[in-house]
């Protein structure tokens, strides 16, 4: 499977990290996970085009998830093609509304989008080569939390935004590759607490990733509106966790 990050940032995006959303490549089968702004541009910028779309996985329905989903569309309109959108029953909800609002789901618009609710613990074939199956996450009451397993066996994670949740942890133990909440250093998390019932630091993430031996690990969504160095991030991390450490950056490919 391909990850290609189209943005690695939190919800203020900076000079170099725009709002987390990536694809994953599997068997010449595409997916957007999140859905901000600029996507189409970004889509073609890793080397594939927007037509070639076949699922949308949407976290959660908090702006920088979800706020460039209208725009997708609309760019597609006159493609005759389907997408099949997953995410919560909240956030299936949503994107019903936010698509309406813009008559995207009119029949004059080509692209057709099919909406599917996908719960924690429920598992869906994509295609004979993919599965998904939906975790449980805090952050917000429509977050969900996605796993992907080829035919071959290997599993990506991601998390969404998240706070450390050792009982999310427990259910993706030894996956391939985790992506997940990364947001600031602990330090941040000290001077604001209010930060750890939503999101996750890097200290805390080392840690709960080597107790339940995550092969790899990529952190992202990390805070633009605050000052860090990345190697503070990856210092945190590797003082606990011994597997392999990705940090992306936006536009950054790789294969698991």
């Amino acid at each position: 499977m391909k990850i290609s990050f189209l943005g690695t940032g939190g919800a203020v995006a900076s000079q170099e990290r725009d709002n987390i959303s990536f694809l994953i490549e599997e068997s010449a089968v595409l997916s957007l996970i999140d859905c901000p702004g600029a996507v189409v541009q970004k889509i073609k910028k890793v080397g594939y085009r927007p037509q070639d779309l076949k699922f949308i996985f949407i976290t959660h329905i908090h702006p920088d998830h979800i706020y460039g989903l209208p725009s997708l569309i609309h760019s597609l309109m006159l493609e005759e093609m389907n997408l099949l959108l997953f995410g919560s029953a909240e956030t299936i909800g949503f994107c019903a509304q936010l698509l309406d609002l813009f008559g995207l789901r009119e029949s004059k618009i080509k692209c057709r989008v099919e909406l599917r609710e996908l719960a924690p613990e429920n598992e869906i074939s994509l295609t004979s080569q993919l599965k998904v199956t939906g975790l449980a996450i805090k952050h917000h009451s429509s977050s969900l939390g996605f796993l992907w397993e080829n035919a071959s066996g290997k599993k990506i994670v991601y998390s969404g935004d998240t706070p450390a949740d050792r009982s999310f942890f427990s259910k993706i133990e030894g996956v391939d590759c985790l992506i997940h909440d990364c947001s600031a250093p602990a330090r941040f998390f000290q001077l604001f607490p209010e930060l750890k019932r939503m999101h996750t630091d890097s200290l805390t993430l080392g840690k709960l990733a080597e107790e339940f031996r995550i092969k790899r690990l990529i952190p992202c969504h990390f805070f633009g509106e605050i000052d860090f160095d990345q190697e503070e991030i990856v210092q945190e991390i590797k003082f606990s966790y011994q597997g392999e450490l990705t940090v992306p950056q936006d536009f950054m490919s790789i294969t698991i």
